[in-house]
């Protein structure tokens, strides 16, 4: 990576194993005055939509976006690169990013809707984005939300091309995605999404490892995860931290994928160290997919998760076909 859910979802999780998120799962606090649903979205939208322009604004300016988007760059080239795509030059599908779309703090109303200016890529990338965190009342996942929003434009993504999906978000954050432009998924993927031969990035911040596992199990060949590009949480880092038999176990696609890609840590800065840290840009060359035993690919068995503890994403609910009543 479209309807907005209308009620709670049951999805999965984005997993958060460090204390950071904890302030996006916090309750909301709630007015005592009585005011009609309608006006509290107008007014809260509002607030929330002024408040991602004023982080697009910072963002956009910051040394963190400059040397995050030089590291996507470099990865995006070799990948597009990859799929041959017919382009003059790398110019052609990182076009210009100018402030001036972004919308006026004057024009951030509680009915406005936010201006962007739509460039065709001459790829035609796609984008889906899994655990983007409450940004209405956590400004960690607001900040994340900014620079996908950056990203896609840099990319030239339209928006309506973006697929965003999280399991924890309000019916405000869902209506303020809308207003945004992105597509908001309504049922739980389990981020088991085919990208169905069309150049993808998967924009997955922090999310449960389970989640990535079930990504590249919908995608096990060779043509699907040479046209992906996963930005997320860094596969040498899980490597390192989880013993190696529960990776296998576990994890066996993110286990087996390990010496078929090629991974680019983001930049640490002081004023982002706690958004985006531990998060890498991976992409799957042809040749060293090619590389791997041909076992590897025939393993296509789908991950259950059973005798797994802490998953770390909440699964869709669907009834036991052996319960009985």
């Amino acid at each position: 990576m479209a309807a907005a859910a209308g009620t709670a979802l049951e999805s999965w999780q984005a997993a958060a194993p460090r204390k950071r998120r904890s302030a996006a799962r916090r309750p909301r606090l709630r007015e005592a005055a009585p005011r009609s649903s309608e006006a509290e979205f107008e007014s809260d939208s509002g607030v929330v939509l002024r408040r991602i322009w004023e982080a697009e604004k910072d963002l956009f300016i910051s040394d963190f976006w400059s040397s995050a988007l030089e590291t996507i760059n470099r990865c995006l080239t070799k990948h597009l690169e990859q799929l041959k795509a017919p382009v003059g030059s790398l110019s052609d599908i990182f076009g210009n990013l100018h402030l001036d779309s972004l919308p006026d703090e004057s024009d951030v109303a509680p009915d406005s809707i936010p201006r962007e200016t739509l460039v065709t890529g001459t790829c035609h990338l796609k984008c889906v984005c899994y655990g983007i965190g409450n940004f209405a009342t956590c400004i960690i996942a607001r900040n994340q939300l900014t620079f996908l929003l950056l990203l896609l434009e840099k990319c030239q993504i339209p928006r309506s091309h973006c697929w965003v999906y999280d399991p924890l978000s309000s019916q405000l954050e869902i209506e303020v995605l809308n207003t945004l432009g992105v597509t908001v998924l309504s049922e739980n993927e389990e981020g088991k999404r085919s990208i169905r031969g069309e150049p993808t990035i998967f924009y997955m911040l922090h999310c449960g490892t389970a989640l990535y596992n079930n990504l590249l199990w919908s995608n096990w060949s060779v043509d699907a995860l040479s046209k992906m590009v996963i930005i997320g949480n860094s596969f040498k880092g899980l490597e390192e931290r989880l013993l190696a038999r529960i990776l296998h176990k576990n994890y066996p696609y993110i286990a087996k994928i390990l010496k078929g890609l090629e991974e680019l840590e983001f930049p640490q800065t002081s004023q982002y160290m706690d958004i985006f840290n531990d998060t890498s840009v991976h992409w799957f060359p042809v040749q060293k997919l090619e590389q791997l035993s041909t076992d590897i690919w025939e393993f296509q068995e789908e991950p259950d998760y059973q005798d797994c503890e802490d998953l770390e994403i909440i699964r869709n609910k669907t009834e036991d076909p052996f319960a009985t009543d």
